[in-house]
This record gives structure tokens, C-alpha cells and sequence, in this order.
């Protein structure tokens, strides 16, 4: 499932063509998706102009002019792609996509653009995990797809102090903590990995041995911190990881995952100047991790 820097690298893909478009028309292909489309679904878009779109967690949130959101999750393999009407790909504008086969092609919203330009956004998901719904912005953080989320990983709000007061005597393994979207939204398997490794924290030991006592920032939570912050951001600067077929916004392959010091390198040396570590691969809650022994502690 692709994770929040790949989602962030999707809405910039995605921006340019959707802010401040009408939605001249929706293509509605069928039924449901991981869950059914809300009722009339094309008729509550058609003619509406797009506001703003923005990323929560793993979610897009487009802003429409009724004051409804349209929230969008990729789902396993759900991607988009951008086409001008005469199916030529528009200059200038970008591309995400998976597959290009048509039989998969389940939502095409057909764009007119402030300039006048007419564009198509087709969404296309194989496996159909993916889901579309429509939510009034005003209820938006009461809903249930969000109103237990936690805090977005790359804002001000995220700090040692914070990190201490979530992990406060907690003794779940700390990636587990890291990976609860109760606590931190967005967070995945990959980016988790990576900056602990950057910390030097093991995965396995417990979230509160790094907490202050009532909730004072420490050395530990601090770099913690700023390590989420910068591992994310290097990765949508590059256009995300590239794992299986995860492209980002101009087509291009993205290539964060060359940077990977210790996630899928079990039996690798680590790369941590003069550790002389091996990377090596355990699993957590059903999911691998990958660490250095020897210099994460």
C-alpha cells in the first residue's frame, strides 16, 4: 500500500489539474470499489468546481464548491492518470499510473480547467481496494474514517515532547507505536524502518523507555522527531519508493528506495560510518522489519 510520501507525491501530480476545475461530467464504471460509491455519485460532481485538494494521512481530500469533500484512498493499486480529452497526454500536466488498462478504468472525471483546457483524471484500481466517498467538510473530523487519527507527521506538532507524552509508559515495541495512526497518521512499514535506523533505536524495545517523565522531550524523542520529519520529506522530494510499480507525478520511477539504508537489505552491511553491523530482518505484527543489531539500540 503506497504510504504517506507517495500519497503526498500523488496530490502534487494531481493539483495542477484538479484546483480550480469544474467537473464537467464523471464517469461512474461501476458499483463499488473496496466499498459502494455514495448514491448519485456522479450527479452530486457533476458541474462542481474543485477548491483545493490536500492530503490527510493517506487520504486526498478534495474540496468541493457544495462544501462536500471528496475522500479518496488509493486502496493496494489504485493510481491516476492524466489525459488530454483527445487522449493525447497533456503538455505540461502529469501523469501517475499503475496500469493503463482501460478495463480497470473505474471513475474518469472529465476536467475543464480555468484556461479552458479540457482534461481527463481517470482513476484505475486491478484490485479494487480503493474507495471514493463524499463527506461534508464540516463533518469531516468527526467522521469515522478520521476522527480517531492522529497527528500528521510532518507538522509543527510533532516534537520530543509530544513523541513523550504518546509513548508516556507504553510498552508496546516501539515500531508498533510508531505504526498506531491513533498516535501519528501516516506513518509505514518503510519510513518507520528507515528512521529508526537514522535514530539509532531498536524496533523491539519498549515505546516508553524513550519517554520523559510527564511528557518531557528527551534526547532520544527529540532526534526521533526530526528523523520522521526528514525521512519523509527526502522521500517526496525524490517521488517516493518504487516498490513494485509505484511511479511518482511525471511518470518517472521514484527512487527513495536507493536510499534505503536498512529496509529490505536483511544480510547487507549496514551503513552507518564504522558499524560493521548486518541488516537483519525480524517480523512485527506480521509485517518484516529490518535493523542494524549492532548500532540500534
Amino acid at each position: 500500500m503506497p504510504e504517506l510520501p507517495e500519497v503526498e507525491t500523488v496530490r502534487r501530480g494531481l493539483s495542477p489539474a484538479f484546483e480550480g476545475s469544474r467537473i464537467e461530467r464523471l464517469d461512474q464504471n461501476r458499483p463499488d470499489l473496496r466499498f459502494p460509491f455514495p448514491d448519485n455519485f456522479a450527479g452530486k460532481l457533476t458541474g462542481r468546481t474543485v477548491n483545493a485538494l490536500s492530503r490527510r494521512s493517506k487520504y486526498l481530500l478534495a474540496d468541493i464548491d457544495t462544501g462536500d469533500v471528496l475522500v479518496m484512498h488509493l486502496g493496494m493499486s489504485g493510481s491516476f492518470r492524466i489525459e488530454a480529452e483527445e487522449g493525447a497526454l497533456a503538455p505540461g500536466e502529469f501523469v501517475h499510473a499503475r496500469s493503463k488498462d482501460g478495463k480497470h478504468d473505474h471513475v474518469v472525471f472529465h476536467l475543464v480547467r480555468q484556461d479552458g483546457a479540457r482534461l481527463r483524471v481517470l482513476y484505475n484500481d486491478p484490485r479494487r481496494f480503493g474507495f471514493m466517498t463524499l463527506i461534508p467538510r464540516a463533518e469531516l473530523a468527526g467522521h469515522a474514517l478520521f476522527s480517531s487519527m492522529g497527528i500528521e507527521p510532518l507538522g509543527n506538532e510533532l516534537d520530543g515532547g509530544l513523541i513523550s507524552r504518546l509513548f508516556e509508559n507504553k510498552k508496546a515495541p516501539l515500531k508498533a507505536a510508531l505504526l498506531d495512526q491513533k498516535m501519528i497518521a501516516g506513518l509505514g512499514n518503510i519510513y518507520v524502518c528507515e528512521a529508526l535506523w537514522r535514530t539509532g533505536l531498536d524496533p523491539r524495545r519498549a515505546a516508553g523507555s524513550i519517554a520523559g517523565r510527564g511528557g518531557k522531550a528527551t534526547a532520544k524523542t527529540t532526534a526521533l522527531a526530526h528523523h520522521i520529519r526528514e525521512t519523509l520529506m527526502e522521500a517526496i522530494e525524490a517521488g517516493g519508493s518504487s516498490l513494485r510499480d509505484h511511479t511518482q507525478a511525471d511518470g518517472t520511477l521514484g527512487y527513495f528506495q536507493h536510499r534505503f539504508a536498512v529496509y529490505d537489505r536483511e544480510g547487507a552491511a549496514c551503513r552507518t560510518p564504522d558499524c560493521k553491523g548486518i541488516v537483519e530482518r525480524i517480523v512485527q505484527s506480521n509485517r518484516s522489519t529490518f535493523f542494524c543489531p549492532r548500532c540500534q539500540r
